[in-house]
Parts: structure tokens; C-alpha cells; sequence
């Protein structure tokens, strides 16, 4: 999920660079929405790790 944001992240730039506002503010929040949930996730896997090592 990582890899799919900063490729919206890029395409951003290049279009905000480009001029084409519209494509890069849709590019830019969907990178940070899969930012956003690529951080949330990779949370959520660490305390599900922990939780279970406790456990064993």
C-alpha cells in the first residue's frame, strides 16, 4: 500500500509541476489516504503481534 501512495505522490508533483491543478489535488489526496491507512494498518499488525506473543 505504501508503494501505491508515493506513486500518487509522484504523479502528483509531476502533474501539479505540469499545471494541471485538478489531476494533482486528486493525486494528492488519494496519497494521503492510502498514507493514512498504510500507517493505520501497519499499527494495527504491530499491536496484533505484540498481543499475540504475549499470549504464547
Amino acid at each position: 500500500m505504501l508503494p501505491y501512495a508515493i506513486v500518487f505522490f509522484i504523479v502528483a508533483l509531476l502533474a501539479a509541476l505540469f499545471g494541471f491543478g485538478g489531476i494533482a489535488a486528486g493525486a494528492a489526496g488519494i496519497a494521503k489516504i492510502l498514507f493514512v491507512l498504510f500507517i493505520v494498518l501497519s499499527l494495527i499488525s504491530f499491536v496484533v503481534g505484540l498481543w499475540q506473543r504475549k499470549g504464547s
